[in-house]
């Protein structure tokens, strides 16, 4: 593993390098400045590029290149909503909307509502190109599944010019974007085109087409994200403004529904925040002998799960770095399935900023998920935790995301939650950072045998649950420990040196002021 690290890293620095030296001298002209600046700093974005070329340098740096003059043609990275013309988003026929059953977000072409007009081409062009670098963007090349939805389509919807275009974004200018095309019910008369279609995706590509229909689309996208003309259930319909976004909403609250962000927290709320809090205190305390008899047999399970999934305890501890928040885990949620039954997560957000900075958790699955807090703010320089957990017999999956919205307040404002609210009418969307999360589930055919030696001590199960909590909060005290003994160890290690240079300095003096009286 370490070595094909170290082998794609030295491809990233080669196709880097040689970029630099063969393109750029002649072609920077016809480059946006941002995408070259992009290519020396994101090392995720330059082995996506070798990804798709199979490692081949060659043809990686061929693929940079049409892509980057692509992109500064189509001027993808200024295409923003004010753009573009408000009916192209009002028409509907390009969304992204939902997940397939792998979890990757669905990028929706309705070709019925797709007409074929060779003056608004360019335009709705521009609308694939906004989609695609909009998502990129947001979830860092997540890759997409596209479905052509050709439900009461005929001959007059066919324009293979722009499903050309599309199907290029995906073989030329996205490098490894593209899990799978799923087309639903292809009327027969086009199987002369997408004959076509094929020979434009290329051998490793042709793989990625599923033809479906009514009777098994479900093979690859689950009824909730299926409207019914497709046998789903899924209520959404597509209108705007405004633009189509994951359609999260606020979560649960710990204690029950948020009616409204105005609404404050109710005095049995928190009088039942202090009795769990008591009653996990007395739990604690009762069990402690328990709990001890039954550390080495914690740590061995510990120690089985990090040698089945090495990757995952990994994953727990990674950072993102924003502007304003630092949010850990970085990327994913951790959820047991029903058989292993972890039920929380832990957020921690770190606040890196010399203001307090307001944020608030929304989720795209809010009958599910209990979030405490969920709307709140965090002092500079300051650590909160934010527990998440499944609600009644619920359970996580891939579809399943979160968002966590941040946003600096001035030190005047205050932090309550009628200031909260009042905040988020007003603050300009530009200066809130978003970051995802999504969620994953964690399979094994392993009985926990944690859980069995708790329940014959007869511990409840909330403890089971809490201590997995307690144990993220201390694995990251821990990490942040570690980092200030380095630190003490490095200062211990030059004071050590120039202890030494102290002594040799005072000892040459003593042999000069020996030698001259001699």
């Amino acid at each position: 593993m370490a070595e094909q690290r170290q082998d794609k890293a030295a491809l990233i620095s080669e196709t880097r390098r040689r970029f630099e030296a063969e393109y750029l001298p002649d072609k920077s002209d016809k480059y946006d400045s941002r995408d070259v600046e992009r290519l020396q700093q994101d090392d995720k974005w330059v082995e996506n590029y070798l990804v798709w070329r199979h490692d081949v340098v060659d043809d990686t740096l061929k693929m940079i290149d049409e892509s980057f003059q692509w992109r500064k043609e189509y001027t993808v990275n200024d295409l923003t909503e004010s753009v573009l013309p408000k009916w192209l988003f009002e028409n509907g026929s390009l969304f992204l909307h939902g997940y397939d059953k792998e979890g990757y977000k669905l990028f929706w072409f309705r070709v019925k509502h797709h007409t074929r007009d060779p003056k608004q081409q360019l335009e709705k062009k521009k609308l694939v190109a906004f989609w695609l670098e909009h998502y990129a963007k947001r979830d860092h090349g997540k890759p997409l599944t596209v479905v052509f939805d050709m439900a009461e389509t005929g001959i007059s919807h066919i324009d293979l010019d722009f499903v050309r275009f599309i199907v290029n974004c995906f073989t030329d200018y996205y490098p490894n974007f593209l899990t799978k095309i799923v087309i639903f019910e292809m009327p027969w008369i086009m199987n002369a085109a997408f004959k076509i279609v094929k020979g434009w995706l290329g051998p490793d590509a042709i793989s990625m087409l599923k033809f479906t229909n009514k009777s098994d689309v479900q093979e690859y996208i689950s009824g909730e994200y299926l409207p019914p003309h497709m046998g789903g259930t899924d209520s959404f319909k597509y209108s705007y403004p405004p633009l189509v976004d994951d359609d999260f909403q606020t979560p649960l609250c710990e204690n029950g529904p948020i009616t409204s962000e105005d609404e404050h927290e109710s005095k049995e709320e928190i009088d039942a925040d202090t009795k769990e809090t008591g009653e996990l205190n007395e739990e604690q305390n009762l069990n402690q002998k328990k709990m001890n008899s039954i550390e080495q047999i914690s740590k061995s399970e510990e120690t089985d799960k990090t040698e089945i999934k090495p990757k995952n305890a990994k994953k727990a501890l990674t950072t993102f770095k924003g502007p304003l928040l630092h949010i850990s885990p970085a990327e994913e949620l951790y959820f047991g399935s029903k058989e292993t039954g972890e039920k929380k997560c832990l957020i921690v957000l770190t606040n890196v900023t010399k203001n307090i900075v307001a944020f608030k958790v929304r989720t795209t699955a809010p009958e599910k998920y209990r979030v405490k807090p969920s709307n709140s703010s965090c002092e500079p320089g300051t650590s909160l935790d934010i527990i998440v957990s499944l609600h009644g017999g619920f359970a996580a999956s891939l579809q399943d995301r979160f968002l966590i919205m941040a946003a600096e307040m001035d030190q005047s404002s205050g932090a309550g939650v009628p200031e909260l609210t009042q905040f988020w009418k007003e603050v300009p969307r530009t200066k809130v950072m978003e970051h995802r999360l999504r969620c994953h589930v964690v399979e094994s055919s392993k009985p926990s045998s944690l859980t069995l030696k708790e329940n014959t001590f007869n511990i409840p199960a909330k403890t089971n649950e809490d201590l997995h909590i307690q144990l993220t909060r201390l694995l990251q005290i821990n990490k942040r420990l570690q980092e200030q003994i380095d630190r003490c160890l490095w200062f211990q290690q030059l004071s050590v040196v120039l202890s030494l240079l102290s002594v040799t300095v005072v000892a040459f003096c003593f042999y000069l002021a020996y030698t001259q009286r001699s």
